[in-house]
């Protein structure tokens, strides 16, 4: 969209949105599992017809450094939407210290908070008169814990955007390796509450949906030293197979059809604090991907999606997680030309 100066809705045809990379369900509606996606590092849309989102999610750990938060969105800025999810935030106004580090390009459209849990959307300046609707929920999984507040749950936005509709959806899922069928539950909880209350099941009826956060799922299967060793070796890839999350989705329990880029970067946590390295505590746990960006595009829709990067912001140390960020390019076709 050149940063939201113009939209015009392009016409493309099915078979060209899958021949350039683009994703969509699948047209039976029978797919399983998480659909792993390639990186597309440039997008190869016109910038006339394309709306770029960025998306970040960061588990804070109860800290806060402002040079960590203006890391987060302090690097390329060729993108019309930004949402940035986070978990466990401190008592303190995260949002000012965003605002003030986006002031040049971006707006602050929309926040939502549930205690620890927080998301913000910011905009190209000429953004707003781009949004036809916007809407905002959350829905709890459980109490708060310890001295930060560990709010378990979810926040969630709807926005029409220049005629796509988007819902982003900010979780923080039960913790521990053994607890799968808890997060699975929450999952569906979240998924099945979420605007509920509405006439219009936003999240039901959105183009694109997003999920993003600490959505907690472990490696299981493997002990701390193996796994440590194959990342010592860049060969990290190979500890997918012993994720929770993509098994559980090829079970057909959660996220079906939901898209995701390849866990080519590092597992996220769980670091010491103020450094690169993996937990040295007497717990020694396996390094997991808790933090991760998953999108489910419908296919009626007519919309496809680049996913143009997904990676790990190794860069800050000021928690026990990485941040996660992902760079979607979306683009409309019209089918009848």
């Amino acid at each position: 969209m050149g940063n939201c100066t113009s939209f015009t809705s392009p016409k493309w045809r099915l078979s060209e949105l899958h021949s350039n990379g683009m994703v969509s369900v699948d047209e039976d509606g029978t797919h399983e599992g998480i659909k792993i996606i390639r990186i597309q590092k440039a997008c190869e849309f016109t910038t006339n017809s394309v709306l770029c989102v960025c998306i970040i999610t960061w588990n804070m750990n109860g800290k806060m450094s402002v040079d960590d938060v203006t890391k987060l969105v302090s690097s390329n800025r060729k993108f019309d939407l930004l949402v940035v999810g986070l978990q466990e935030v401190p008592k303190c106004d995260v949002a000012q210290v965003l605002q003030e580090t986006m002031v040049e390009t971006h707006i602050l459209l929309c926040q939502k908070a549930m205690q620890s849990l927080q998301m913000f959307l910011f905009g190209a300046k000429s953004s707003e008169k781009y949004i036809r609707e916007l809407k905002v929920d959350k829905h709890a999984v459980g109490g708060c814990g310890g001295i930060i507040g560990r709010k378990k749950g979810a926040v969630a936005m709807y926005i029409n955007f220049s005629g796509i509709s988007m819902v982003f959806i900010s979780c923080h899922l039960a913790a521990h390796e053994h607890k799968v069928e808890k997060r699975n539950s929450e999952c569906q909880h979240i998924s099945h509450s979420l605007f509920s209350k509405n006439d219009i099941q936003y999240t039901k009826s959105a183009d694109i949906t997003v999920w993003l956060g600490d959505l907690n799922y472990r490696l299981e299967g493997i002990s701390s030293i193996p796994a440590r060793k194959l990342i010592e070796e860049n060969r990290q890839s190979k500890l997918s197979g012993k994720d929770q999350l993509l098994q559980e989705a090829e079970k057909g329990e959660i996220f079906n059809g939901y898209c995701e880029g390849t866990l080519l970067f590092k597992p996220t946590y769980k670091y010491n604090i103020g450094s690169s390295n993996y937990d040295t505590s007497h717990k020694i746990r396996v390094p997991s991907w808790t933090d991760r960006i998953l999108f489910k595009v419908d296919h009626s829709s007519g919309l496809g999606a680049i996913l143009s990067s997904y990676e790990a912001l190794d860069c800050i140390r000021s928690s026990d997680h990485k941040p996660v960020r992902a760079h979607l390019c979306l683009k409309v076709h019209d089918d009848s030309a």
